[in-house]
């Protein structure tokens, strides 16, 4: 299902407010994101503790990960609920110190990449790879530009 841009001169879209386009990107992107997670019951940062630990199994404590993931947090996340949550699911364990993903875990884990594949191919449709390189690059470096963070996280 390729969409259609209405065409418009270089100067009109140079005029354009980034504010604007890069929020609705955002407020589009995640949403679609979110709410392939909501099916299987996940928030995003139900996503980003699965891949984490699933990513590095036996080297997250509660306060690592918190601290790690906290940069990502625009919704002000208890992470402690978010870590019980998962446990009380079955889907992680704590051994010891350490969080652990279960294979309930991880099989939902991969059930949400799954979805989240899906929504992620429809956002790239007729993007090529230089071009979303392109625009990355070119957000990274106004983040820069204004103080923040260009790296990749």
């Amino acid at each position: 299902m390729s969409v259609v841009l209405k065409e418009y001169s270089q100067d009109k879209l140079a005029s354009q407010p980034i504010g604007y386009w890069s929020g609705e990107a955002y407020r589009r992107v995640v949403g679609r994101i979110r709410a392939e997670l909501a099916v299987e019951d996940l928030t995003q940062p139900h996503w980003w503790t699965l891949n984490h630990v699933a990513g590095s199994p036996g080297s997250w404590s509660r306060a690592d990960l918190a601290e790690r993931l906290a940069p990502f947090d625009d919704l002000g996340i208890d992470f402690d609920e978010v870590f019980n949550d998962l446990i009380a699911r079955g889907w992680m364990r704590e051994d010891g110190a350490t969080l652990v993903l279960t294979e309930l875990g991880e099989a939902g884990r991969l059930r949400a990449k799954a979805r989240n594949a899906r929504a992620h191919e429809q956002m790239h449709e007729g993007i090529g790879t230089a071009e979303y390189v392109a625009a990355l690059n070119v957000l990274r470096r106004m983040i820069a530009n204004l103080g923040g963070d260009g790296d990749l996280p």
